[in-house]
């Protein structure tokens, strides 16, 4: 026979504390399964097995799926704050007082963040649905970056025939570089952006 929720004496009748401790088990897994998700992604890709994020975050695959009916949703939760970064990223190349160096500034710093993490790099590079909030950050960054080419175009540093399309190829380019090189050269996609930043210069 199942044991029923016990009712605090000194509550009034009806309050249970067995609602209020499931909540609470709730929350930890879901922050487990975070956890676990962001250090999977970053590892692996967004395509990672989510029974492996489930099995490090300790919990069954079916917790998992109650959290997070679809792995865009786990996507989402485990990744804004990482394409916060690259939305803030824009932001700032934008306030630079030289144009061009804030373009250039910007292309190393999503590069580097792509580099530090498999997960972003599949966001950034892919058009993985993942979500309203992450998909407005990434829009608003989107546009931001058509502002930063328009005004390192406008300094005659940045070459005229170059497109939103060509970052997005540099980022693909990039996420190559890193994977293949990253066991003997972690670095080498530094002189790969740098070559290329020198590439998109008149």
């Amino acid at each position: 026979m199942t044991a029923r929720p016990q009712v605090s004496p000194d509550h009034p009748a009806g309050i249970r504390r067995a609602p209020r401790r499931l909540r609470a088990d709730a929350e930890r897994n879901r922050t487990a399964i975070l956890a676990s998700a962001r250090e999977v992604f970053a590892e692996q890709g967004l395509q990672a097995p989510l029974e492996e994020i489930a099995a490090r975050a300790g919990v069954g695959i079916a917790t998992l799926y109650r959290r997070f009916p679809a792995r865009e949703q786990l996507v989402a939760a485990a990744l804004v704050e990482k394409i916060t970064e690259y939305a803030e990223a824009a932001e700032q190349a934008l306030a630079a007082a030289d144009a061009w160096v804030g373009f250039a500034t910007f292309v190393e710093r999503i590069c580097e963040l792509q580099a530090d993490d498999r997960g972003l790099s599949d966001l950034m590079s892919m058009t993985l649905p993942a979500g309203e909030q992450v998909e407005q950050l990434r829009r608003l960054a989107n546009e931001q970056v058509v502002e930063l080419i328009q005004r390192a175009k406008a300094t005659g540093r940045l070459r005229e025939d170059f497109v939103g399309e060509d970052l997005l190829l540099l980022l693909i380019a990039n996420a190559s570089v890193v994977h293949v090189t990253r066991p003997d050269a972690p670095d080498a996609w530094r002189r790969f952006v740098a070559l290329a930043l020198d590439a998109f210069q008149r």
